[in-house]
């Protein structure tokens, strides 16, 4: 074929993987009910002069590019379609810069999120948007899906991080958009549109981020049990409602524990059916019991405090591990709304409801303290008609987010399976100027084609 060796004489020696079981290996990312289509080939580029060369000729020949980090995404974003070059970025996975002076790194989208962190605390700094795949997931990734994580009711996300990046445009060229400047307002915010647009508006081959001073004191966890998942969600309004922005605030249900104890053996499930933990990380006593305070106020059936770090960054282990714990007991689908912090009881009750009306089981857990909700619907292996239900109750909870003045997806990103979502949420008149957008900077609809639109 004419446009293969027409890459394969672009690319360095082994750039240009053809062997089927590695091409399909890299074809999906972690949604395991999204559906993924047939790649043409996939390249792993060693620098963003070789992702130039592949997306300028699959401009040429009109060959679609899907890029992709490490595949941790829970929404069909990076999977493949028909025909398409697979952009795999995860080996460009360098550091580039650490500016101490100036509180920014410069890293290649390949960069481990975990690898950043650990890179920034050798200059004293922190890089603070944490997603709970932070140890395996890409900063290339996280840039591409606006993602989040823990630390994001207090820190914000990854947009607020992202100061500029360099990227390849639908056209093979290569630019930079944003500043490395602390301000800057020349032209239209380039940097933050590219931030979340999942691979559909250019190719992001480098970012450079801004760092936080590392918090002076340790944090302190606490911990409170509720009985119910409307009970946990009244300590969550209860928090926002006194003025309170702890560093995080994690929801996480018995069915989750149980699951974690089973693979981890870490004897957590027991704590409670439904389980908050807030960190604050101010060293400020009160603050710490004015939050326990609002657990205790709301019904907890116990609070403690951590006594020690250990003990705190069990818990908080716990919470990262439950999505790969459930995986282990059949298809999980998941979701990922998010509503106003005083509906989250509300938004929690209708979960349960729905849960009841569709004869699926849903676990729970959430970034509350931003209203960031993660129902997981844990289905059998093989069994389709739960699966049918499951997707019933998916579709059910996404309306009642936007029902409720939310959204269908905080962080996670559209892909393929919010489509029909987000387009409930904006309306033709948004969507009219999304697609505008897209026209104006991929004419040809190279760039990860039938995403989001």
């Amino acid at each position: 074929m004419q446009f293969l060796e027409a890459l394969d004489a672009a690319l360095p020696e082994g750039r240009l993987v053809l062997d089927p079981g590695v091409v399909a290996a890299y074809s999906r990312d972690q949604a395991a009910w999204a559906p993924q289509g047939k790649a043409l080939a996939l390249v792993r580029p060693e620098d963003a002069e070789q992702v130039r060369r592949v997306v300028a000729l699959c401009a040429e020949h009109r060959v679609p590019v899907v890029p992709r980090g490490a595949g941790t995404g829970l929404s069909g974003g990076a999977n493949a379609v028909d025909g398409c070059v697979l952009l795999a970025l995860d080996g460009m996975d360098r550091v580039l810069e650490i500016d101490a002076d100036e509180q920014l790194a410069v890293v290649q989208p390949g960069v481990v999120n975990d690898h950043l962190r650990a890179a920034a605390a050798g200059h004293g700094l922190w890089y603070p948007p944490d997603p709970a795949s932070s140890p395996w997931s890409t900063i290339g990734g996280n840039a591409a899906t606006n993602a989040g994580g823990v630390c994001c009711v207090k820190y914000g996300v990854t947009r607020d991080y992202v100061l500029g990046l360099q990227v390849v445009t639908a056209a093979g060229d290569l630019v930079r958009v944003g500043r490395r400047t602390r301000k800057g307002v020349a032209g239209y915010d380039l940097a933050g549109l590219f931030v979340g647009s999942e691979g559909t508006l250019g190719v992001i081959t480098e970012i450079t981020v801004r760092l936080l001073r590392l918090p002076d004191s340790p944090p302190k966890t606490i911990v409170g049990a509720f009985g119910s998942l409307v009970d946990a969600g009244r300590a969550v309004a209860a928090a926002a409602a006194s003025g309170l922005t702890p560093s995080a605030l994690e929801l996480v249900d018995r069915y989750c524990l149980q699951a974690v104890d089973d693979w981890k053996n870490m004897g957590l499930a027991d704590l409670g059916d439904v389980l908050l933990l807030g960190r604050v990380d101010t060293g400020d006593e009160q603050e710490a019991g004015a939050l326990q305070a609002c657990f205790d106020e709301a019904g907890a059936v116990f609070s403690t405090r951590s006594t020690d770090a250990e003990e705190a960054e069990a818990l908080f282990a716990a919470r990262r591990l439950a999505y790969p714990a459930l995986e282990r007991l059949g298809p999980v689908l998941t979701e990922d709304v998010c509503v106003p912090r005083g509906l989250v009881p509300e938004m929690l009750s209708r979960i349960e409801g729905h849960a009841r009306t569709h004869g699926v089981h849903i676990a729970n857990i959430a970034h509350a303290g931003d209203g960031n909700l993660h129902p997981l619907i844990v289905v059998p292996a093989g069994d389709d008609g739960a699966r049918a239900r499951a997707q019933s109750a998916f579709e059910a909870i996404l309306d009642d987010a936007i029902a409720l003045g939310g959204t269908v997806t905080g962080e996670h990103g559209v892909g393929l399976l919010k489509k029909r979502g987000m387009h409930a949420e904006l309306g033709e008149g948004v969507l009219a100027l999304h697609r505008a957008i897209k026209s104006a900077l991929d004419p040809a609809g190279i760039l990860n084609p039938g995403k989001i639109l």
